[in-house]
């Protein structure tokens, strides 16, 4: 059955009873008002929660036409339905051009009014989801919601959000893997543009030759298999942002082009003889020094000069250390809930070999890490360094023979010699030692620390 509140303006007290009542038996709660002022007030109040308006024409105070857009602006996310006694097409045109849902003539419409109802109703929900989950979106990609509380992290979030609020373009500068797109992301939600479309385009995942079709569209005919008119990247992102991920890959004569976006906010299409409009942001993103590529003949100079208006180093997780216990608890417990496992945070000496790592993938590196750790991991148990990859852990040294005591035979020292030398046989690699010791990997861990190997 369906629910929610719906408000009746009418000032027939018959009529509007009898509305309220049938409206009642199909699981809607009712509020009334007998005119335009009282409707209002009632709106304002339960604006949250009104989904939809069903208001007579003809009210003592206002017409119900007029009236519509002073509703729609108490609440845009309801619906509203408008009743007349003597219905015009010219009415109907004018109320449904002001955004009403629908115009009933009033009579024996109560069933029709039903399902009008149950439309709008579901119209408004939907709008009110889309609406909440943009707004999650928005948080999710905010600068608010990164991850990481180090000085080099607040520093390039502070310049972030300094100029998310302009319309200048930006550069971010840093390794593969440091989060340049959620930068860029953030950047958009931070800006008046937010409402509008942001486009990542990696330009390295393009062939070449396929690259430049892709951003600027093309037009029928513009070369063999070109059998219709194509929208391009940079159309599609109009009024909001354009993030070019790995911008240094862009050929010569593409990068041509793409100054005269900057400049001009306008391209030509592949065979096309006029240029076309667009009103874009553009943020790039590089892992190399686009200023050596310029002096070395690699990238216009004029366009690194356009890109580099304000430039953002995004900082590499090694030189974040602090931030790393912060992001592995989350991505552990992300991927605990996606596998349904418990997985209660990280024990110690994981959690020392993650923040003495030099990550070189850096946070794509530590997410592909945890993931793989929680799969391994057993659950309801803190997770242990035997989960992480080898290279987290140091090689053995190979077996002295000159610093073991030949006359020690005790059963502690013959374990630890052949645990060492299987190590050494293994080079390293723990799991297969354990497996050739037939112990558990935790097991051999904890060997290890106790005879100090």
């Amino acid at each position: 059955m369906p629910s929610g509140t719906l408000l009746l303006i009418d000032d027939e007290p018959r009529l509007r009873q009898l509305l309220a009542r049938v409206l009642e038996l199909e699981g809607y709660t009712i509020l009334q008002a007998p005119d335009a002022r009282r409707g209002l007030e009632l709106l304002e109040q339960h604006a949250a929660d009104v989904l939809v308006v069903v208001s007579d024409v003809k009210l003592p105070d206002a017409n119900g036409v007029e009236l519509l857009p002073r509703l729609k602006a108490k609440a845009p996310d309801m619906e509203v339905i408008l009743l007349t006694a003597f219905g015009t097409i010219p009415d109907g045109v004018k109320a449904m051009k002001q955004g009403a849902f629908d115009y009933l003539t009033k009579g024996d419409f109560e069933q029709q009014l039903v399902v009008v109802v149950d439309r709008a109703a579901e119209k408004s929900r939907l709008r009110r989801r889309v609406a909440e989950l943009e707004r999650k979106m928005g948080q999710r990609h905010s600068f608010s919601s990164m991850i990481g509380s180090s000085g080099a992290l607040r520093r390039a979030q502070i310049m972030g959000e300094q100029v998310a609020v302009t319309d200048s373009t930006v550069l971010l500068e840093g390794p593969t893997g440091s989060g340049k797109e959620l930068f860029a992301q953030a950047i958009h939600e931070a800006s008046p543009r937010r409402a509008k479309a942001f486009v990542a385009v990696n330009c390295s995942a393009f062939p070449r030759e396929l690259l430049e079709s892709e951003l600027f569209g093309y037009k029928k005919g513009a070369f063999t298999g070109a059998l219709a008119d194509k929208k391009g990247l940079l159309e599609e992102a109009n009024g909001g942002t354009l993030f070019l991920d790995e911008i240094g890959e862009l050929e010569l004569n593409v990068q041509a082009k793409f100054l005269r976006v900057l400049e001009l906010q306008q391209f030509t299409k592949l065979g096309d003889t006029k240029p076309t409009n667009v009103n874009v942001r553009l943020v790039a993103a590089t892992n190399r020094n686009l200023k050596q590529e310029a002096a070395e003949g690699r990238f216009r100079p004029d366009l690194y000069y356009r890109l580099s208006v304000f430039t953002i180093n995004v900082p590499p997780l090694k030189d974040r250390p602090a931030d790393v216990p912060a992001l592995a608890d989350y991505f552990l417990q992300y991927f605990a809930a996606k596998l349904c496992k418990r997985l209660p945070g990280l024990d110690t000496e994981c959690l020392r070999l993650l923040q003495q790592y030099p990550w070189p993938g850096n946070v794509r590196e530590l997410k592909n890490v945890l993931e793989r750790a929680a799969i391994l991991a057993p659950a309801d148990q803190p997770l242990a360094a035997a989960y992480l990859p080898d290279e987290f852990h140091a090689p053995a040294a190979p077996l002295s023979l000159t610093d073991a005591n030949p006359d020690d035979n005790s059963l502690r020292t013959l374990e630890a010699r052949h645990i060492q030398l299987l190590l050494h046989r293994t080079q390293g690699n723990k799991t297969e030692a354990a497996r050739q010791l037939g112990i558990g990997l935790t097991t051999l861990y904890r060997k290890v620390q106790e005879y100090g190997l």
